[in-house]
């Protein structure tokens, strides 16, 4: 908007600045009212109950424009598919329980296809939607990896910068093939034929102390996607070097191992680790949980300082993050499983962050940031864990 107070008459321009007034008060009543929102009740929507589960994912899985759920519990992979939660069997296998998972087409042909990891023995199942059919029936599973000893966490990125999207997996346990490691793997020109996927180590031998879940971005600016691990130590940790946060830099080619960065402190506990800017300042910082600890912390780019997030919260053991109150800026959200709450941490822009409760009765391993119900805003979908449900929280900010 463009006022020529030079030329309007004193009346005019008292009636502009007026006007101009009155629009800056609605657009600021209008962005309290969202804010206050976000911070009320969530709704709380149950999609399943009955059993102890680690993962569930959200994709349209079924071609009507909805947002479905796949979740693994007691040997069977359901699809849930929208509004109403339809159960349909789509894996049974008593010797598959998934500790994580992911979703993405996978064979290229249009639609979500699910990926399942199991801890051990080490597996990664890829399961191929059968074009879209939400009625019934099994999805053809195929193994994507099973050299891999305690897999714990999975994630979809494009590592080589190809266009196309691969799986990061970690080996949680000193033995194997591949103790202590992490890897890459790339999917082959046909998924459906091959024996597994293509395996990329990047973390060689270097990420000991039952490591837990991945991150990925750009940390140092040299438009290369880095790595982010996390490892929890503790009694089982017979080497005794977990406890720590760390990042894997990039080199030139992506195929071969990483450089190790350990980030500063001793974190017990550590499992989360997600790659974001925090403060605006256009860096890369790093937000990261202490899940079979206490607090979420995060760590400013460059010089990797820590800030405190919370301090309170008992086994965070997972962690998302991404704009919840439609800000600008990034948010975390939780669900600390022995203190049985979720909660989502407010971010005024520049790194400090208020606490937040969604629900104070909830356990959880597993939490993803989700449009659950496409009003515009992010939900949280959790897997119940020790609440033995699936559930998802609806964000009041578009509904007040």
């Amino acid at each position: 908007m463009v006022c020529n107070f030079h030329e309007a008459k004193p009346g005019k321009r008292i009636n502009s600045i007026m006007h101009i007034l009155i629009i800056l008060l609605v657009q600021a009543l209008i962005l309290s009212s969202m804010q206050a929102a976000v911070k009320g009740n969530w709704k709380r929507h149950i999609i399943w109950e009955g059993l102890h589960n680690n993962v569930a994912v959200a994709a349209e899985f079924t071609g009507d424009d909805r947002v479905d759920v796949i979740t693994n519990a007691g040997g069977k992979t359901r699809l849930f598919v929208a509004p109403n939660w339809k159960e349909v069997i789509i894996g049974d296998h008593k010797d598959h329980t998934f500790i994580h998972g992911e979703t993405f087409d996978v064979d290229g042909d249009g639609d979500a296809d699910f990926i399942g990891a199991r801890y051990q023995p080490g597996l990664i199942v890829w399961f191929a939607q059968p074009n879209k059919n939400a009625g019934g029936g099994l999805w053809k599973a195929r193994i994507a990896e099973d050299e891999i000893i305690g897999i714990h966490g999975v994630l979809k990125a494009d590592v080589n910068g190809d266009g196309k999207l691969d799986l990061l997996a970690n080996s949680a346990q000193p033995k194997g093939r591949f103790p202590n490691s992490a890897v890459w793997l790339e999917i082959p020109r046909n998924p459906h034929e091959a024996d597994r996927w293509i395996r990329h180590v990047f973390a060689k031998n270097d990420a000991p102390g039952l490591s837990h879940y991945l991150g990925v971005g750009d940390l140092n600016e040299d438009g290369r996607l880095d790595i982010t691990l996390a490892a929890k130590g503790g009694p089982s940790d017979k080497s005794g070097k977990g406890e720590w946060f760390a990042w894997w830099e990039a080199g030139e080619d992506p195929t071969k191992p990483f450089k190790k960065h350990h980030l500063p402190g001793k974190h017990p506990g550590a499992t989360n680790i997600l790659p974001a800017d925090v403060n605006g300042d256009g860096k890369l910082d790093i937000v990261a949980s202490r899940g079979h600890g206490t607090g979420l912390i995060w760590y400013e780019n460059p010089d990797w300082k820590i800030r405190d997030i919370n301090t309170e919260l008992l086994s965070s053991h997972c962690l998302q993050v991404g704009d919840i109150d439609d800000d600008g800026d990034i948010d975390a959200v939780t669900c600390a499983y022995v203190s049985r709450k979720v909660a989502w941490f407010e971010n005024d822009g520049k790194g400090k962050f208020i606490t937040h409760i969604i629900h104070d009765d909830q356990a959880a391993y597993d939490i993803r940031l989700v449009d659950m119900d496409t009003d515009g805003d992010l939900d949280t979908l959790i897997a119940g864990q020790q609440s033995k449900n699936v559930v998802w929280f609806e964000n009041p900010l578009r509904n007040p």
